[in-house]
């Protein structure tokens, strides 16, 4: 698996079988206002007013919880499917204007 950088307002979660798993990062790759930065899951659900609940029954209702990767935009609690694969994510913020394609070496 890669390394998927992407906005701190957007979360990236896995569905397997009956279970969810939220990637919530663990690193802070450019802090523009050098203001401190805390990637607990809780506290940046808390800071836009969501909860671990409230986004699996929005995803749950994109498609009826299929198997595979989801994007939530916790800013404007925005949900997507983008697929099975991890570079699915990947492609979904591609399509939103964030990241580059990988160079080729």
């Amino acid at each position: 698996m890669s390394t998927i950088i992407h906005p701190s307002n957007y979360l990236i979660v896995e569905r397997e079988a009956t279970a969810w798993f939220f990637k919530p990062g663990d690193k802070v790759f450019y802090n523009a206002t050098n203001k401190p930065v805390n990637l607990a899951l809780e506290s940046r659900l808390e800071k836009f007013g969501l909860t671990t609940e409230t986004i699996m029954i929005e995803m749950f209702r994109i498609n009826g919880g299929k198997a595979g990767y989801y994007l939530t935009n916790l800013r404007k609690k925005q949900y997507y499917y983008c697929g099975t694969e991890w570079q699915d994510v990947k492609l979904k913020l591609r399509e939103f204007g964030i990241g580059r394609d990988d160079p080729e070496f």
